[in-house]
């Protein structure tokens, strides 16, 4: 039981470092077909995660946080629609990675991208979408465990960090994907137009951080603690 836990743990983590690996390797060596090769990329970046999730067999009651923190964040990007860029869902996936641990975190994240784009559309920016926001709930759940996300603060602050990995990761993969010839010039060109969308969505995650992350993570942790659910 625990070598196999320790075999998905190995997995989730290789899948992380390898994505970003593949995506520099489209950028360096001007792969054929690279917009192809990075979506399946993203796409099997997830599975490791569904597989370890699956592999230990939840009951109902464990799956709820998961799908009420996942559900919370798809419809809470679809009420904002009309704001691009000032979504809570960053917020929201963060709070589950900090509350349910960093498995779990990622599955929040990828799941609300997968949800909420059924209202927005699907296309070949769900599996980023889905890996961005996936590695923020990681990220978050690895930071929890090692103390450094008790307070607003420092939520805000890993927030900001957040949001600019966001837009970071999806930039790259329009970036490496779809323009060619990639110079740096049109690279930097690129990366300035995005600066104003990522602002925003940093200053949206900072606000509800500041007024949910407290509350709802003490609810939260009550919850799990009351009916055994860690």
């Amino acid at each position: 039981m625990k070598n196999k836990q320790r075999l998905f743990s190995s997995l989730e983590l290789a899948a992380l470092l390898l994505l970003p690996l593949l995506l520099l390797a489209c950028a360096v060596c001007e792969l054929p077909q690279k917009a192809l090769w990075m979506f399946l990329g993203a796409i099997l970046a997830c599975v490791p995660f569904l597989l370890s999730f699956e592999y230990r067999k939840p009951t109902a009651p464990q799956l709820m946080p998961l799908i009420i923190l996942s559900a919370v964040a798809a419809v809470g990007r679809i009420l904002f629609a009309a704001t691009p860029n000032f979504k809570p869902v960053t917020a929201v996936v963060i709070l589950a990675g900090a509350t349910l641990g960093r498995s779990q975190g990622f599955l929040c994240g990828a799941l609300a991208a997968l949800a909420s784009n059924l209202f927005f559309g699907q296309g070949a920016w769900t599996p980023w979408q889905m890996f961005a926001w996936g590695l923020i709930g990681y990220l978050s759940g690895v930071l929890t465990k090692a103390g450094w996300l008790r307070g607003r603060a420092s939520a805000a602050l890993w927030g900001f960090t957040a949001c600019c990995l966001y837009g970071l990761i999806l930039d790259s993969w329009t970036i490496i994907g779809f323009i060619s010839p990639l110079t740096p010039a049109a690279a930097l060109t690129a990366y300035g137009a995005g600066v104003p969308f990522t602002l925003i969505h940093a200053f949206s995650t900072v606000l509800f951080l500041f007024l949910l992350y407290r509350p709802w993570r003490r609810i939260l942790r009550r919850i799990l603690r009351k009916y055994d659910l860690t």
